[in-house]
């Protein structure tokens, strides 16, 4: 068997800027292929500090395409082995794609085989488990240096494996076992205990930190896409994740309800849509002289009682662009386009006149009470059910006085009260927020005979 040993450096995202491939038998090393790559791309200062290669080094360096050929050939027929496999594997199969191919090889992990043939160690990072072997690396962080200590580790790797007849090697190439796919530092069997079914799950750094938050109807199989997903932040995340833990919700819209809470509660590093908790800006209506209804936004301080809370201004000039082509309302009397007589929309049939007094106001302003319906709370005291975590129970959403409380589970005999008494006995209580009725008024959208009205006296706030 023949393994193609590799090593990338690359610009700090996703563009090569060196390779280094060791042809290995097992025995020795049969054929090598070294260069830097003119990524096209400027590299930043941080990067040539890291690995000495420089923009005057790549100038008048070969473009990926023009060595793409003898990339393929070089590993043609190989086991493509690398430490932290699959980032390299996953940066140059990008690079292929980019120019209409397909790059396929079977793949070893050196990280994942050292944690099964090397347990113990402090860290499995190639510097620090070369220093613990006694392996040198003649240039750190350079294509050819670092691809030359991991053959060095590599054959110390398949002489220990040798002893058990290649057991751990066989294994990693079996097409049924996901070794080969999974992070370097992430356990097997933690893989293999991930449920396929509605949940939240959390990706653990290995300071125990939780670096990512997510939420899927599959839960195995949406983790799974993460592994094969080449994007950099993706690449980035996987190679950090040490572990995985998970809570099922039996439903989407729960699982969508505690993901937006748990990113909130945790900031993980690799969250970032709802991390923000500070909506400081608000919609708003109002009606002006001529009896037409406006939409704008503004500070939250000078809103007595916004219909909708932003993060930003940007956020609130998005949202009232999308309720203004939903409902044909003019972008003149939504404040996205000021200081004009008439709309540009008119031109393009997308308003029906209003601002040239060719729509009557009574008309126009049923479309934009439609809008504000569509974003508040159709009812003050509510609950949305969904299919619970076993076939006997319901899960739910609780909203009392046009505020979300929280969620629960009850037993499907229990379902049938008409009183909120027994949803605040189940509740989990949870902060309401802007994206939280985001998330509730877009599943009842989709979902009008989940929701169900209900009696509720005032009790006192929860919060």
């Amino acid at each position: 068997m023949k393994y193609a040993i590799v090593d990338i450096e690359t610009d700090g995202g996703v563009k090569i800027t060196e390779i280094s491939i060791f042809v290995f038998d097992g025995e020795s090393v049969i054929n090598e292929f070294t260069t830097l790559i003119n990524p096209g791309t400027f590299i930043p200062s941080y990067i040539t500090q890291l690995t000495g290669i420089t923009n005057f080094m790549v100038k008048d360096a070969p473009r990926f395409e023009e060595v793409a050929k003898q990339i393929y050939q070089t590993t043609e027929d190989c086991v493509f082995v690398a430490h932290n496999v699959n980032f390299d594997y996953g940066i140059i199969g990008k690079e292929f794609k980019s120019l209409g191919l397909t790059y396929r090889r079977k793949k070893l992990c050196t990280v994942r085989l050292s944690r099964k043939l090397l347990p113990g160690k402090r860290s499995y990072s190639l510097g620090k488990l070369c220093i613990s072997e006694g392996i040198e690396i003649k240039a750190r962080h350079r294509a050819k240096g670092d691809a030359e200590a991991t053959v060095i580790l590599f054959k110390k790797l398949l002489e220990k494996d040798k002893l058990n007849n290649f057991e751990v090697v066989n294994s990693f190439l079996n097409p049924k076992s996901r070794e080969a796919t999974l992070p370097p530092l992430l356990p097997k069997e933690v893989f293999d205990s991930l449920p396929e079914t509605h949940g939240v799950y959390y990706f653990w750094s290995k300071d125990k930190e939780v670096i990512y938050v997510g939420k899927a109807n599959n839960i195995k199989q949406r983790v799974v896409s993460h592994f094969h997903d080449k994007k950099k932040k993706e690449i980035e995340m996987c190679l950090a994740t040490a572990n995985i833990t998970f809570t099922e919700t039996g439903s989407e819209l729960i699982a969508l309800l505690e993901e937006s809470v748990e990113i909130k509660r945790l900031f993980p590093k690799f969250n970032r849509a709802q991390r923000r908790t500070n909506a400081n800006y608000g919609l708003f209506s109002y009606k002006d002289r001529k009896g037409i209804i406006h939409l704008a936004w503004n500070n939250v301080k000078l809103i007595s009682q916004p219909l909708m809370r932003f993060y930003s201004v940007p956020q609130a000039r998005s949202f009232v662009e999308q309720l203004c082509k939903e409902f044909e309302l003019c972008p003149k009397y939504c404040h996205l386009q000021d200081n004009v007589t008439s709309c540009f929309h008119y031109q393009i049939k997308d308003c029906k006149g209003i601002c040239r007094e060719e729509e009557s106001i009574e008309s126009y302003n049923k479309r934009v009470e439609k809008a504000i319906a569509s974003v508040v709370f159709e009812t003050e005291n509510f609950i949305i059910t969904e299919q619970g975590k076993t076939e006997d129970e319901l899960s739910y959403a609780l909203v009392l006085n046009g505020v979300y409380e929280g969620y629960g589970y009850l037993k499907l005999e229990e379902q049938n009260s008409s009183s909120s008494e027994i949803y605040l006995q189940h509740l989990k209580p949870q902060k309401d927020n802007q994206d939280i009725r985001r998330i509730l008024n877009s599943h009842v959208k989709k979902n009008p005979e989940s929701l169900k009205q209900i009696e509720h006296k005032e009790l006192g706030r929860l919060f």
